[in-house]
């Protein structure tokens, strides 16, 4: 059967520059497993690849769709199965990169509705009840799936939120989740990169000052001037941005923003290595402050293929 690479871990733990150097080795093409790079308009905000790594490795799922255009763990999981098969067909190797657990699992497994669980989405939700209103939401749910809708009464707003965030994460109802079989014609060998937690630290203060000085405000203060509010678009709804938006309309101060950015990332590379470390089948590397490049990406092919 044919082997797929996955090359998983937090965030700010080296996985997209390290994928890059993997897959210049072993002739391979990287699919992004990154709910938030496929959008254009924020390659700060997002961490795109380097412009060195996307002219010498070809990248699927980066800077693709307008920040307004849907898309979800699903929708992924369907393209990124037809991707390997393309990449496959051309003699190349299959790599996957990325810190999106539910995305990762969707191309490898399949869905299952009982995984998904996308803070960002459930938070946006609960800023538009706070906003709007219960019945505002009841209206979402029946324009989204008029058949949950209709088993859901009156003052169950929980499960409403549950019903919406699933369909927004996936694409796809929660009636739906029962019905549908994923045929995988593929092995995946996935290794993870296991940081220790005062270095992984490090790397997300560093990784913030980075993008700060790389123009993250600017990037931010040209999303609002032209209408992509956070608060309306999941697509946007993400650590770096959120905060940032709430610097320029006055309710942080520059060290708060700069401390509520560093703080989130934590918090979410926290959740993210939950998620990963539920999977048995991840073979883990321990990355520090003396790992060279080089020869991680050698332990990562070794690795891949002597399983």
């Amino acid at each position: 059967m044919r082997k797929v690479l996955a090359i998983v871990g937090p965030t700010a733990s080296g996985k997209t520059r390290l994928s890059a150097e993997v897959a210049k080795k072993i002739n391979g093409e990287i699919i992004s497993a990154d709910s938030r790079q496929i959008y254009k308009h924020i390659p700060v905000a997002s961490s795109y690849p380097s412009a060195a790594d996307l002219n010498s490795v070809r990248h699927y799922f980066i800077n693709e769709l307008e920040p307004g255009e849907n898309f979800n763990a699903g929708e992924f999981g369907k393209k990124g199965r037809e991707l390997i098969d393309k990449i496959f067909s051309t003699g190349k190797q299959a790599v996957i990169t990325g810190g999106s657990g539910l995305y990762i699992r969707s191309v490898i497994d399949g869905l299952f509705e009982s995984e998904i669980d996308d803070k960002g989405i459930r938070e946006g939700l609960y800023e538009k009840l706070e906003k709007y209103g219960e019945e505002f939401l009841y209206d979402e749910l029946k324009r989204t799936d008029e058949d949950t809708y209709a088993k859901i009464p009156k003052g169950k707003i929980r499960r409403v939120i549950r019903a919406l965030e699933v369909y927004y994460a996936s694409g796809k109802k929660i009636s739906e989740f029962h019905k549908e079989k994923t045929e995988i014609n593929f092995e995946t060998i996935q290794i993870g990169l296991m940081l220790d937690r005062k270095y992984l630290y490090e790397r997300i203060n560093a990784r913030t000052d980075e993008m700060l000085l790389n123009g993250l405000l600017d990037e931010v203060k040209l999303l609002k001037d032209n209408n992509f509010d956070y608060r309306k678009f999941n697509s946007l709804n993400t650590v770096g941005i959120k905060e940032v938006f709430k610097f320029l309309e006055g309710e942080y101060d520059y060290e708060t923003m700069v401390a509520q950015i560093k703080q989130n990332t934590r918090r979410y590379a926290k959740r993210q290595m939950t998620w990963f470390r539920r999977d048995e089948r991840i073979k883990w590397i321990n990355v520090n402050e003396e790992s060279d490049p080089e020869e991680l990406s050698d332990e990562v092919i070794r690795i891949f293929n002597n399983n």
